[in-house]
């Protein structure tokens, strides 16, 4: 039995790969999930040389499928028998509206779904494996947002940035929810927003028009490495202070309010219930 595993969606590029290798450099097996296997292998190589650790396992999904999220999820069955972290990190940001082929909204589909899901599918390795612990990394511009239940799925008047913000406070809900669940299982489940990252992932959006390239060139100049950003996802994965404290959110490694909407318990009830039937999961 393998100990000290964690599993990293989104562990190929940006914020993901460098919590991959700093966990990796703490001696913990690690599983990085990646959507595109080249991209996955040499990100794999990379963590493996750069912590000296060869214990970096690569599995391959494309989480925007809840058909890949549960092959996924089994897949991780067979490799191994316990699990002591699930970071769920994988993000995607699209400007212009896209469906799944489940037939839902990209950004609630990736940002939030597939991490219920994978979540929910794991819980019971998590349990098994206990003490573990679920890291959400979530976002501060949940504060700008509400939960339009009459419209989850942003089809009347998309806006990218309004859908993002709205899956973020989705994913802050269900970690406060899940936490209240898992009382006394020895899983905590946190969230936390790391702050803004310098990635090129922007710039791989189609959509985003020349003018917009340009001025996120400038901006993500102010903006902070990476590794920098990955600090307050190591912490919450392995630090000893945050041992079996649960429902909480973090900003720079130290717990803070989130807005008041992510407090609100039947919301959190609500979202859990839309979002089983959502993914086909029993309530």
């Amino acid at each position: 039995m393998k100990a000290n595993l964690c599993i990293i969606t989104g562990g190929s590029s940006g914020i993901g790969k460098a919590t991959a290798q700093r966990l990796a450099g703490m001696s913990m097996t690690v599983a990085i999930v990646a959507r595109d296997r080249q991209r996955g292998k040499a990100a794999q190589a990379e963590i493996q040389a750069a912590s000296g650790n060869p214990d970096v396992d690569l599995l391959v999904a494309d989480l925007s499928s809840q058909a890949e999220v549960r092959r996924l999820a089994e897949e991780f069955r067979s490799r191994y028998t316990n699990l002591h972290v699930l970071l769920n990190n994988a993000g995607v940001a699209p400007i212009k509206r896209q469906v799944t082929a489940d037939g839902l909204e990209m950004v609630l589909a990736v940002n939030y779904l597939a991490p219920f899901l994978l979540t929910n599918l794991l819980l019971d390795m998590l349990k098994a494996s206990a003490s573990a612990r679920v890291v959400n990394v979530a976002g501060d511009f949940h504060r700008k947002a509400t939960m339009r239940y009459d419209d989850l799925m942003s089809e009347t008047d998309y806006s990218g940035v309004r859908a993002n913000n709205q899956a973020k406070l989705a994913l802050i809900l269900f970690t406060y929810e899940l936490a209240r669940r898992l009382q006394g299982t020895g899983v905590t489940a946190n969230c936390l927003h790391p702050g803004p990252v310098a990635t090129d992932a922007p710039l791989k959006d189609p959509d985003l028009s020349t003018a917009g390239r340009l001025m996120y060139r400038l901006v993500r100049t102010f903006f902070q490495s990476p590794e920098k950003g990955a600090e307050t996802s190591v912490y919450l994965a392995t630090s000893p202070e945050v041992a079996g404290l649960t429902g909480k959110y973090f900003i720079k490694k130290r717990a803070v309010a989130s807005s008041p909407a992510s407090y609100d318990e039947d919301s959190a009830r609500r979202l859990w219930a839309t979002s089983a039937q959502l993914t086909g999961l029993a309530e």
